[in-house]
């Protein structure tokens, strides 16, 4: 309190006229209540001058003494009766009638009531009793800029864990509820439900879903005003994450699909944004028979700025159907990818998650029934239908398919006998039968129009195969087996004909999903769905069969690169698209890589520069999912074109380059070593940048070729690195030289090693540039540092060199030796030994450098270098 405050200057002044109106603009920076501190003017002692001005009649006084707040807290706490003399002030200031002091006041809360957690040990009563109720309080105050200051710091409070449990549940909830009442003022309640939902992320479960909960159901359904149900529908995967998956399906998801369904398309655009973070609390059962075709309701909105954040989400709502157990991978918590073998099913000897399954069509009930669908009743085609559960009713077939898959039965068990020709007539009558019932609806559904282009094909398949049966007998047996009863080895074994059996599975899962209903203004009212449902060639849509997600969303997924998507939806909907390709074939697993195989391929060759480099960032993740095999036949050649793309695209194969290359084998490896010297040449010479992240990447790929092909290839590059023109880039290509020194000697490469360092002191001691040298005498204090050579040829090769530059014309060159010499060198423990025959040359030469004229060279030579764990001086030691 005896501090004389800077800035007043006339001490002179009658306080009680000065009203502060010349307070300087850049005071904050300054104690804002220092006038207390003047002692004499009137007389009176701190606290009733502090008093005096609290209550002003001049406004700006009491904003001073407002913002002041924790200056004062600080200078009265230490005595408990001024303590609480001035938390009465806090409290009467803060029903100041102007509204200023009242937003001053509120802003200082959350610094004060740190303050007060740190240096009181009655914390929680003091901050219950005085602080909590005037932050409650200025939630219904009359001043919009008032209630928002006071809900700001009711949210800070809330998340620095300020606020105990007992005042949430007694104090702020209770306010929060009556606000968001149904009688409330509008204003008020928006503003409360917003609090509710920020509130929820904070609060235990049990509290959120015991007193926040109900009402949030509640406000979900409000038809009053449509900007508190857009706050519920913004804010609807918290709560469903703060109240887990049990309230989360009993209570919110009923007000999902009532969100979704909502007349005005923000909330509907909302829900879309959302959706990942809903699906993520909720089981495999209802995320598969709710959630997805309440999606695809959204993808098919009528409405293009909902569309739009659909297709956004598609990719992660698709993630949320990932089961490491199947796919082969799972993430580690420092969020990269693992590898993990996957889980056998149960229910048949077929290898999910095998490499070698990523080439076959997964047509095995055990594979349709994975191990979120395990708990279902019924069969996995039946599960998967449930998301067509709104078309518009057709004729019932059920009849009709049960005797198709039937005579299909009969066609595998009997494939040797004189029934297989007319099992075979049967099947295509009965083909024949449902195109017939479907003519009349081809007009009017373009879902229709694509069955019935399948059907026909299957129709012509199974035609073509009654004419050569007789040639082709064992092998339609073979393929009948491995539907019927799955093996082992039949279950993947390719067969020459094996369309016949596929193409009844098409027809059968094409035929089960046409008795189901169609929701209520369904997809093919407008353009982008009808393109969804053009019709595809048969061999197509068996390559995109897989029992992971339900068959819908991926049919979504992959319709993202239709040109006409950009027309319809967004023009940058490829870029989303391949922004989450790696989490939905993380998804899939890479025994279903060949459902989206074609669409990678398509969004590599986009036309936009923005989409393949996206796909050029994630290049080295997708390599992680598919395995070496697969990325050596689907994603090699897709990098070898990001390698010749724009510097925009090349960028994100540099950035992972070791990633990539890891995982590739030796042989393919090699062939990127010639091809590595273009990352030097870039389209702007001025992007260093690039050069930079090549050498950081050049260090750590020298562990992925041996040291004839570093010396061949890489050694060239480094050395074109040393010599760049921006010193960053040469710095860390100082660090690439001298990784590969560390890589020769510890592979016994000696006579690589001392060919490099020729090369090295050829290039850099006697070079005519000062900036050479000096990077040469950088280079050799890293490899004491690092110790990457044995310490005799250090000696011998580099050590003579490097003393010779104590006369070298140019400070920035003997500076940089001194450091070497003084804090490197020296310190190693081969050369703190009396008996080195170099010591004494080594300190002869640092004396000289410690009389140098210029000072910078003769204090670096001086000074007294940090002195590392001695108990590492004995393995030093043992290791020289």
């Amino acid at each position: 309190m005896a501090e004389i405050p800077l800035y007043f200057v006339d001490l002179q002044d009658d306080l009680d006229d000065y009203g502060f109106e010349d307070y300087s603009p850049d005071c904050d920076s300054m104690r804002v209540t220092a006038f207390l501190d003047i002692p004499g003017q009137d007389n009176l002692p701190p606290l009733t001058r502090l008093e005096k001005y609290a209550f002003s009649d001049n406004v700006f006084n009491r904003q001073i003494i407002a913002r002041g707040l924790l200056d004062i807290f600080r200078d009265f706490s230490n005595d408990e009766e001024d303590f609480l003399t001035v938390m009465a002030i806090v409290v009467r200031l803060s029903e100041d009638a102007e509204p200023t002091v009242r937003t001053e006041l509120m802003e200082q809360i959350p610094s004060i009531a740190i303050f007060l957690q740190e240096t009181r040990s009655n914390f929680p009563m003091v901050f219950s009793e005085y602080l909590i109720p005037i932050v409650v309080r200025y939630l219904t105050d009359p001043n919009n800029q008032v209630r928002k200051s006071g809900q700001e710091v009711l949210v800070v409070l809330l998340e620095q864990d300020l606020i105990f449990q007992h005042d949430i549940e007694n104090k702020v909830c209770p306010i929060l509820l009556a606000l968001s009442a149904p009688d409330s003022n509008d204003e008020y309640k928006a503003e409360a439900v917003n609090i509710i939902c920020r509130l929820a992320s904070v609060l235990s479960k049990s509290t959120v879903e015991r007193l926040l909960l109900p009402r949030f159901c509640e406000l979900c359904g409000d038809g009053k005003l449509f900007q508190v149900r857009k706050v519920c529908a913004t804010n609807f995967g918290d709560i469903c994450h703060a109240v887990g998956q049990e309230a989360t399906e009993k209570f919110l998801i009923p007000k999902f699909f009532e969100l979704c369904s909502d007349n005005v398309w923000g909330m509907r655009k909302a829900c879309a944004e959302c959706f990942m973070a809903v699906s993520y609390n909720t089981s495999p059962e209802v995320r598969r028979t709710q959630l997805s075709p309440l999606f695809i309701q959204l993808v098919s909105d009528s409405c293009r700025w909902v569309r739009q954040a659909a297709f956004q989400s598609l990719g992660p709502f698709i993630s949320t159907f990932a089961n490491p157990s199947r796919a082969g991978l799972y993430i580690r918590e420092d969020g990269t990818l693992s590898i993990r073998p996957p889980v056998p099913d149960t229910e048949s000897n077929f290898p999910c998650g095998s490499a070698s399954a990523g080439s076959c069509v997964n047509t095995t009930p055990a594979c349709h029934a994975g191990p979120d669908s395990r708990a279902c009743p019924g069969s996995p085609e039946d599960e998967f239908s449930h998301f067509l559960y709104w078309r518009t009713p057709l004729p019932d077939i059920s009849q009709d398919l049960e005797l198709l898959l039937s005579e299909a039965g009969l066609q595998g068990a009997g494939c040797c006998g004189p029934e297989t020709v007319h099992s075979s007539c049967v099947a295509r009558s009965e083909i024949q039968k449902v195109l017939d019932s479907l003519q009349k609806h081809m007009m009017s559904d373009p879902d229709v129009q694509a069955q019935v282009q399948v059907l026909s094909a299957a129709l012509r398949a199974a035609q073509l195969d009654s004419v050569c049966e007789p040639e082709r007998q064992p092998a339609d047996g073979v393929s009948a087996l491995s539907l019927s009863d799955p093996g082992p080895v039949s279950s993947c074994q390719p067969a020459p004909s094996a369309s016949a059996p596929q193409s009844e599975l098409s027809v059968a899962r094409i035929l089960q999903s046409t008795s189901l209903g169609k929701p209520h203004g369904g997809a093919s009212d407008h353009l982008g769905t009808k393109q969804r449902h053009d019709p595809i060639p048969l061999e197509e849509s068996k390559s995109k069969l897989q029992d992971i997600i339900p068959q819908p969303l991926l049919d979504e997924y992959v319709s993202m690169t239709d040109p006409a998507r950009a027309q319809t939806v967004d023009t940058d909907i490829a870029k989303h698209c391949a922004y989450s390709l790696p989490g939905v074939a993380l998804t899939l697993g890479r025994q279903n890589w060949h459902c989206l195989k074609d669409t990678y391929a398509t969004l590599a060759s986009d036309v936009q520069w923005k989409v393949r480099r996206t796909l050029a960032f994630s290049i080295h993740e997708l390599a992680v999912i598919l395995g070496d095999q697969l990325t050596t036949a689907d994603l090699v050649p897709i990098f070898n074109g990001f390698l010749k793309d724009l510097d925009e695209v090349r960028i994100g194969v540099l950035k992972h380059l070791y990633d990539f290359l890891k995982l590739l084998p030796e042989d393919k490896r090699r062939e990127y070593l010639y091809q590595l010297q273009e990352f030097v040449v870039t389209d702007n010479s001025r992007n260093w940048r690039f050069r930079h992240e090549l050498a950081e990447q050049l260090i750590l790929i020298l562990e992925l070729y041996n040291p004839n092909d570093i010396y061949d290839y890489l050694m060239h590059i480094a050395l074109k690195l040393c010599a760049d023109k921006v010193s960053e880039v040469r710095w860390v290509s100082f660090k690439l030289v001298v990784a590969i020194l560390q890589k020769f000697y510890s592979n016994s490469e000696s006579a690589l090693g001392l060919n490099f360092i020729n090369e090295l002191i050829v290039r850099f001691r006697h070079c005519s540039k000062w900036v050479g040298r000096q990077a040469f005498a950088f280079i050799c204090q890293t490899v004491v540092s690092e110790e990457c050579i044995p310490v005799d040829q250090f000696v011998e090769h580099l050590l003579p060199s490097l003393l010779s530059l104590a006369s070298d014309p140019v400070p920035n060159v003997r500076v940089l030796l001194a450091k070497a010499l003084r804090q490197t060198l020296l310190e190693k423990a081969y050369f703190r030994n009396a008996g080195h025959p170099h010591l004494e040359v080594v300190e002869e030469t640092v004396l000289a450098l410690q009389s140098d004229q210029d000072q910078d060279v003769s204090f670096f030579a001086t000074l007294e270098p940090k002195r590392r764990n001695l108990l590492d001086t004995p393995m030093l030691e043992k290791q020289n």
